[in-house]
């Protein structure tokens, strides 16, 4: 029977919220009288913001606590940030579904300057991501980096006070949250190589429970699945997660899929880039076989010195 009831996992940030309102709405709308709840749960992630990601270690920093919740029945499903989703799950845990992606793209946000090469030779460019910094430093190495940490409004904020001259974001939650108007600049994917899953959402259930993949089955985009699907073997074969300099992006036209990825070092002396193309229903192979050639290639070396420290 399908369920009268289903609750949400979610983090508390404006985004998560916007998102786990979304799939509400979307669910309800789907299954005459269903009622859905929000359950508001704060991760290792969000309690941790006076240090860069990358210094705390691990991976899953934004969904642990939401696993636990659902492993305790607290909670139906999670609505997570694919680019979040660690690419191993807790024992009777997975992902069912990938929803329609929306803009992969980053941006670079700033009142002035319109491009990463129109910045000011020196200019303070804020990022909480070390992919971004890779990028950026590789293609403009006199730029001073900073972290940046905190939701999208306190980060939005810290440019508007004039903290920094850019900041880079996710397009994705920008255009979600209809934020950064007259600031935001799309960055070309062949200057920004996304982050993995990046502008797609992903929902987390307790694999025994069909009741609950039945009613979310609907939500799943199958183009995008596999698009992210490909990017994440590639993760899950260089073991790296979302706070190591690892970057790709996936795209399908007609059956074929085109996956670009890089790996690089923080200082962005160091890029190894690669591609790789191939029927989508081979989506996972790809991943794993473009990952080998970055890290035959170089790619092993760089982040063998990055997990060292």
């Amino acid at each position: 029977m399908p369920p009268t009831t289903l609750t949400i996992g979610t983090r508390g940030s404006k985004l998560a919220l916007w998102q786990a309102h979304w799939v509400k709405g979307e669910l309800e709308g789907h299954h005459p009288g269903l009622t859905v709840k929000l359950s508001v749960i704060k991760t290792t992630g969000d309690k941790i913001t006076d240090v860069p990601l990358a210094q705390v270690g691990g991976k899953g920093l934004f969904v642990k606590e939401i696993e636990e919740a659902l492993l305790s029945r607290r909670v139906d499903l999670a609505v997570h940030s694919m680019k979040d989703v660690p690419t191993a799950f807790p024992n009777g845990l997975g992902l069912v579904v990938t929803t329609q992606r929306e803009d992969a793209r980053d941006a670079l946000l700033s009142p002035n300057h319109a491009s990463i090469d129109a910045l000011p030779h020196g200019a303070r460019v804020g990022t909480a991501s070390l992919r971004r910094q890779a990028q950026l430093l590789a293609r403009r190495p006199d730029l001073a980096i900073f972290p940046l940490r905190g939701n999208l409004d306190t980060r939005l904020k810290k440019l508007t006070t004039g903290e920094y001259d850019a900041i880079l974001l996710a397009c994705a939650g920008l255009t979600r949250l209809g934020w950064g108007a007259g600031l935001t600049h799309p960055i070309p994917l062949e200057e920004c190589l996304p982050a993995i899953g990046q502008g797609a959402l992903g929902i987390e259930c307790r694999l025994d429970d069909t009741a609950t993949r039945d009613a979310v089955a609907f939500l799943n985009h199958p183009e995008s699945a596999d698009a992210v699907g490909a990017e994440r073997s590639l993760l899950q074969r260089l073991e790296g997660g979302c706070q190591v300099p690892i970057a790709a992006h996936g795209r399908i036209t007609g059956e074929v899929l085109r996956l670009d990825a890089l790996v690089g070092d923080e200082r962005g002396t160091q890029i190894i880039r690669g591609h790789r193309e191939g029927q989508r229903q081979d989506a996972l192979a790809l991943g794993t076989a473009l990952a080998d050639e970055l890290l035959a290639r170089g790619a092993r070396q760089i982040l063998a010195e990055f997990y060292a420290r």
